[in-house]
């Protein structure tokens, strides 16, 4: 993968991040503030814990930081998916997961 493939399907994820969290916010009472910078993005929930998404340009990954930990993802191409490269699953399953334990509410992402 170029660095361009990387940028681009780094960015489609980043946005999916921030479409799902205005879903969620307009259907639930989560109230997730989603602030992105950059190759960043900050969810913020209610209780003021948070989740740290963010590009790693140079090793074509990208980072999650949890209270469950931190986590690092490369893209599968041959199944279309971030998934994690210690064998842990696949991002938008694992950041459901991480982010529903935050909140304290059932919260679904998935790539758009």
């Amino acid at each position: 993968m170029t660095d361009l493939e990387f940028l681009d399907r780094a960015d489609q994820l980043l946005l999916a991040i921030e479409q799902c969290c205005d879903r969620i916010n307009d259907e639930t009472d989560a109230d997730i503030d989603a602030q992105r910078v950059g190759g960043l993005v900050t969810l913020v929930f209610a209780n003021r814990t948070q989740i740290v998404v963010n590009q790693q340009k140079p090793l074509h990954e990208i980072w999650l930081a949890a209270k469950a930990g931190s986590f690092h993802y490369k893209f599968a191409e041959a199944r279309e998916v971030w998934l994690d490269t210690k064998g842990a699953g696949e991002f938008f399953e694992n950041l459901s997961l991480y982010a529903s334990a935050q909140s304290g509410l059932a919260l679904s992402y998935a790539a758009m």
